[in-house]
């Protein structure tokens, strides 16, 4: 067992005032240095607002919250004794190793800086990406980050943004929305298109300018198809898709217009014997 004088020269050997200090300077450092990049952050940020459009203004944003964070591990890594040339030099051959193994970042930064420079889109417009529709929350270097209408959380590479094709739902003020619609050959395709043109009339959140769209497409197998678009602003495309879709229904149950759909026949063995 360690007798009382062991511990004390153990101390004694370890605990010295030179170590005692250079504690204390790590210490007051970090207290001090912590708070005040946050503190440059948020001045930063109030400078900028306004000023620059979101993604710019969180990429400078976001730089010089690195910067000073570097800043502050160099030096507490010059208290422990660290040179700054062996740093910077140990860093240059670390980074060599790691820049083969990491082409496919340096391929998303660069193509991060062509998306903010370009401006495809910024924080707030919906997007889709493929399949993928949501609202950008972030613009990195390396990525964009999207919240999904159903509340999910897609990471997107910048690399795969510029190799995609990326549609911005919300770029515009006003948007269309498009219906496709058929109805039986039967029916009198003028008082159809008619029918449509009044239910646009007077649906509060359609524009009249521009018209809508009545566009006889196609005669399919069952029916004709009619493409039907109505303007409205880009917050109310599908508040007014349903509405024109439950009008649809509701007026052409009035005029008798029939929506075809497909009919099945059962034959039975006497009919087909006969």
């Amino acid at each position: 067992m360690l007798t009382g004088i062991n511990v004390s020269a153990l101390m004694a050997e370890y605990i010295t005032p030179d170590r005692v200090n250079l504690v204390i300077r790590v210490v007051l450092i970090l207290l001090l240095g912590i708070p005040l990049i946050r503190l440059i952050r948020r001045i930063v940020r109030k400078l900028l607002t306004d000023r620059l459009s979101p993604q710019s203004e969180q990429l400078v944003v976001r730089a010089v919250y690195y910067v000073c964070i570097l800043i502050l591990m160099v030096s507490v890594l010059n208290e422990f004794g660290f040179k700054l040339s062996a740093l910077l030099g140990a860093a240059g051959v670390f980074g060599l190793a790691i820049g083969f193994a990491s082409q496919t970042s340096v391929s998303n930064i660069i193509s991060g800086i062509f998306l903010i420079s370009e401006k495809p889109f910024v924080i707030g417009d919906a997007v889709q990406i493929g399949t993928t529709i949501g609202v950008i929350e972030t613009i990195d270097l390396l990525s964009i980050k999207l919240k999904t209408f159903d509340g999910r959380y897609v990471r997107v590479p910048n690399e795969t943004m510029i190799k995609t094709e990326v549609i911005n739902i919300t770029r515009y003020p006003i948007r269309r929305a498009n219906i496709s619609i058929s109805v039986s050959y039967k029916e009198d395709l003028t008082k159809v298109l008619a029918v449509l043109a009044d239910i646009a009339s007077k649906e509060p959140l359609a524009l009249s300018d521009p018209e809508p769209l009545l566009h006889v497409d196609s005669f399919a197998d069952s029916g004709i198809n009619i493409n039907y678009g109505v303007w409205t602003n880009k917050e109310s495309v599908m508040l007014l898709k349903n509405a024109l879709m439950l009008s649809i229904k509701e007026r052409f149950d009035q005029e008798n217009i029939e929506i075809p759909y497909p009919h099945v026949k059962l034959i039975t063995e006497g009919e087909i014997n006969s």
